[in-house]
């Protein structure tokens, strides 16, 4: 989950029209007010004939394609960035996704990075909302100095209603999606969009989803998936059924765990089947495995314990056999 950011790393002044501003504390609370068990959405969302144990087979997640998304550190960095980054580098990470840039300009940032020896290969930057050129062309300005390659849409699919349930809203910000990306492409950058699971409620009162409507409706060599795999299943999907349906157009995976009780858990220590998933990875298209937890450094966890979760992420991924 990362809200959008303006390019000094802090929350927007205001709310993007028809979207009301969410605060961090908001959407952590409405992320765990599921009335659905999580146990029993991973239990609709996993098809019998594609179970199986979680460990096991001759493949691996290429070290060098482990990510880390820097929400999940965002309150360490505030205490110490340059410590927090050198602590990313000593677990192994290669690979960083930022969210901001800790109130530093986009070069501060990149210098810090530099320092500690990571590449930002990806970073979340929500397109401005009415669509204007003018301040995406600066944002796609600050993610080539910061030196991505991918530039992600972090957040949609709510308005001052709660969930958006008309199609027509998710057909006109696919098309600012198309925009975003026509302008990435000419920078030489890979848009994306990360998804939660408003998307997955059916629009209209039909049995289109929001994720279906922006799929369908934006251009996959304009716009990849960056699909969380934690707010796929609170959506009471299967993303080996999002996989399939999107083959080719996923490059980036959020490896994020779920808890018995629909919340944030450790990457390997809650109940999603990863291992089942990344076996469809070829099939996705995927490039990035990016460790995330929301909750990581928020009480009653200690900013510190992030650094933990980061570490307790890399090390599953690095060990997993599928």
């Amino acid at each position: 989950m990362c809200i959008s950011h303006d390019r000094s790393g802090t929350a927007p002044a205001g709310p993007a029209p028809d979207v009301p501003a969410l605060s961090r504390r908001g959407v952590l609370k409405a992320a765990t007010a599921a009335t659905v068990g999580a146990a029993e959405v991973l239990a609709a969302a996993a098809p019998a004939e594609a179970s199986g144990g979680r460990h096991g087979g001759s493949r691996r997640v290429p070290l060098d394609q482990i990510s880390v998304q820097l929400y999940t550190l965002r309150d360490q960095l505030a205490v110490d960035l340059d410590g927090t980054l050198a602590a990313l580098r000593r677990i192994g990470y290669r690979r960083v996704e930022h969210a901001g840039f800790v109130g530093r300009t986009a070069a501060q940032f990149r210098a810090a990075l530099d320092r500690a020896g990571l590449r930002a290969t990806s970073g979340h930057s929500g397109i401005p909302q009415p669509f204007d050129a003018a301040a995406w062309q600066a944002t796609l300005d600050d993610a080539r100095t910061v030196g991505q390659r991918y530039i992600v849409h972090p957040f949609f699919g709510v308005d001052a209603n709660g969930p958006i349930r008309s199609s027509a809203v998710y057909k006109a910000f696919a098309r600012d999606l198309n925009k975003a990306g026509a302008m990435a492409r000419r920078a030489g950058l890979r848009f994306g969009y990360h998804n939660h699971h408003f998307e997955f409620f059916r629009q209209d009162g039909g049995s289109r989803t929001g994720f279906e409507v922006l799929a369908g409706e934006t251009d996959p060599d304009l716009v990849h998936l960056e699909v969380d795999l934690f707010w796929v299943t609170r959506g009471a999907h299967d993303p080996v059924d999002v996989i399939q349906a999107n083959r080719g157009r996923i490059r980036q995976f959020h490896v994020k765990d779920m808890n018995a009780d629909g919340g944030f858990e450790d990457a390997g220590k809650g109940l999603v089947d990863f291992a089942r998933i990344f076996r469809y990875g070829k099939e996705a298209g995927i490039d990035e495995f990016i460790v995330e937890r929301d909750d990581a450094g928020t009480p009653p966890r200690a900013p510190a314990d992030a650094v933990s979760t980061a570490e307790v992420g890399y090390d599953y991924l690095a060990g997993l056999r599928y």
